[in-house]
């Protein structure tokens, strides 16, 4: 199974609470990091959630994006960029995994913009310099990148683990899978779909079927495919030896379609 493209995968949600799962992805990590170059990528809303709640404040979403007001983004990038990073870095090092935690900011790797829908300090991430991330991939380490980014001017800011995931993709050209809490994308019927295009995705948001967080994991996957010509994986962290088959070039999930 070699394999010369890089594997972005982009994990958040349950995952990051329930401990046999990120060590069960982990362990299967161990065995593609003979044949394969892999970079996590990680939200991890629930515990910023929680670290919220904790200091007093409410979390508002929009169209299933965090909203992040310009008092928050100190907390919320401490437990995204602190806890959570360092926490998955150290559970991987302890599984002899050789793991290095980073930002989006490290290396100046991805520039971000503002986002335009009015979400506060939310950024736009786009692809800048990879040199960083090469040379740890080239050395065998894990990049273990969270989702916090920065302005132009230095001001921090909060990205959507997906976009975020998807700018990493194309800095590397890499191969991209979006791990979620569920086995892919459903439909109208409630079936899993093996795959979904643009007009297909478009038709089930209008319809409600795709809502909430899907929606944004399944907007940032059909601009990935578009970005880079190929399909993008939306599959369960539950079943991580899918990875394997991914690898393998077999379908698993839902294959999000380029147009």
């Amino acid at each position: 199974m070699s394999n010369p493209k890089p594997l972005v995968i982009k994990i958040g949600g349950a995952i990051l609470e329930k401990e046999d799962a990120l060590n069960n992805l982990l362990s299967v990590i161990t065995k593609l990091k003979t044949d394969a170059k892999v970079v996590l990528v990680h939200g991890g809303g629930c515990v910023v959630d929680d670290m919220l709640a904790q200091a007093g404040f409410t979390t508002v979403k929009k169209h299933g994006l965090r909203v992040t007001p310009k008092e928050q983004i100190g907390l919320i990038s401490g437990a995204l960029a602190g806890t959570v990073n360092k926490s998955i870095v150290a559970t991987a090092n302890s599984m002899s995994l050789p793991a290095v935690g980073l930002s989006l900011t490290d290396g100046d790797m991805i520039q971000c913009s503002l986002s335009p829908q009015d979400l506060g300090q939310v950024g736009l991430p786009s692809a800048k310099n990879s040199v960083l991330l090469d040379a740890l991939l080239n050395n065998h380490f894990l990049p273990v990148i969270s989702s916090i980014g920065a302005l132009p001017n230095g001001d921090l800011v909060n990205v959507n683990a997906d976009d975020a995931a998807v700018a990493i993709c194309q800095l590397l050209n890499a191969q991209l899978l979006l791990l979620t809490d569920v086995n892919g994308v459903k439909g109208a019927d409630g079936e899993y779909l093996p795959s979904l295009n643009s007009e297909q995705a478009n038709k089930l948001i209008d319809e409600g079927v795709i809502a909430g967080g899907m929606t944004a994991k399944v907007n940032a996957a059909l601009h990935a495919a578009n970005q880079l010509r190929r399909s993008i994986a939306v599959a369960s962290w539950q079943s991580p030896e899918q990875i394997m088959q991914l690898l393998d070039g077999q379908g698993v999930g839902t294959q999000i379609q380029p147009d």
